[in-house]
């Protein structure tokens, strides 16, 4: 069970829920608000009218450098989406390891 009353996930949180979500056919979204790409994973540029085709209750990940401005950001960004869950990931692009499975 993956609890979605959070303000944060780790990167191992996220990659783990990803694959649980999606196999109970849920939508899990890598966001980018710094237009700066993860390299070795799938992300989408932040823009609203893109995010709000996603079907309802999608997962939304925003991240930016360090984490904290995608944190801040998160109260505005689950009003722009109040059908989707949004959530921000812990530590931001500077903390990804493109190396890191689970």
């Amino acid at each position: 069970m993956v609890d979605l009353n959070v303000d944060e996930w780790t990167q191992e949180e996220y990659l783990r829920n990803k694959r649980v979500l999606e196999a109970e056919g849920v939508k899990v979204l890598l966001i980018d608000t710094i237009l700066n790409p993860i390299s070795g994973t799938e992300t989408l540029t932040y823009s609203p009218p893109l995010l709000r085709s996603e079907p309802a209750g999608s997962v939304f990940v925003f991240y930016c450098d360090s984490g904290k401005s995608s944190k801040e950001r998160l109260k505005e960004f689950r009003a722009k989406f109040p059908d989707h869950v949004c959530i921000s990931l812990r530590g931001g692009r500077g903390y990804w390891r493109k190396n890191l499975r689970v």
